[in-house]
């Protein structure tokens, strides 16, 4: 799946990404800056999340309540130095668990990420839009 979209169409473009058949790992690739923290928030909000969301750049690891009860996790690995340190804090069973893992910066820990997940790509296109290709 292909979508382009401008950041006034995220909550759109989050819809259509969980109306695809997506696995509960989800991997965000993207630069800095192009928006993966930006959609992983629109796509919380269209699961019926209340709370505020914000980046887990230092803790790691944000844990939200659905709408529907369900537990999701949201990830981001860019301060990790080794693949160990994840392994430490126990990322691989936050993985396993069957909730959903929404993953930026994947490629800091590319041994530990489970075969079967869904990758997302974003690139900032010269006129501002973004698009997103979903594997």
């Amino acid at each position: 799946m292909e979508i382009t979209f401008s950041l006034d169409e995220i909550d759109k473009a989050a819809k259509q990404v969980l109306s695809a058949p997506i696995k509960s790992v989800v991997l965000f690739h993207a630069g800095m800056g192009v928006g993966k923290t930006t959609l992983i928030k629109a796509i919380v909000r269209q699961l019926g999340v209340k709370e505020m969301t914000s980046s887990p750049t230092f803790s790691l690891v944000n844990e939200y309540e659905t709408e529907s009860g369900d537990i999701l996790y949201h990830f981001d690995l860019y301060r990790l130095n080794t693949e160990e340190e994840a392994y430490d804090m126990g990322i691989d069973e936050y993985f396993y668990s069957g909730n959903l893992c929404l993953i930026e910066w994947p490629e800091k820990t590319p041994n530990l990420i489970p075969l079967d997940h869904t990758s997302i790509t974003l690139k900032e296109l010269p006129d501002g839009r973004r698009q997103l290709v979903l594997n």
